[in-house]
This record gives structure tokens, sequence and C-alpha cells, in this order.
């Protein structure tokens, strides 16, 4: 699935609103379970990669591009 695309830095949309009205998150932490913020007001949370995966609406959004690696 898709979880496996998300990075730190990444924006994503959950399905329901937050109750500040936020729909926007940003990642902050990859592990067991992922970090994340909300833009609207700040607040963190936790959710386990089971519970963003049904959460999650689309695919993330990079916030830093990538930059290919030289050999």
């Amino acid at each position: 699935m898709m979880m496996e695309n998300i990075e730190v830095n990444d924006l994503i949309t959950l399905r329901k609103a937050h109750p500040c009205g936020g729909h926007e998150w940003k990642v902050v932490r990859i592990g067991a379970d992922i970090g994340l913020e909300c833009l609207t007001c700040g607040h963190k949370i936790f959710l386990s990669r089971r519970d963003l995966s049904r959460r999650i609406k689309g695919s993330p959004v990079r916030s830093t591009p990538q930059i290919p690696q030289e050999s």
C-alpha cells in the first residue's frame, strides 16, 4: 500500500476533520507509530500504521524535494 511512501515532513489529508477544523497534517515521526502535527492548530497525535492507512485520504504530498544522490 502507500504506507511505504510516507516520509518525515510529508503533508497528508485525513478523512475526518480535527476538532479545530483542520484536515491537513504534517508527518513528524516514522516508527511503529506515525507522529502527525495538525497544520491548523499544531496539536500532535500518534497513530498506528494500521489506523493511519484507514484514515488517510489521497496520497501524501512531499513538502521537501528529494535530491538525487550522485555516485
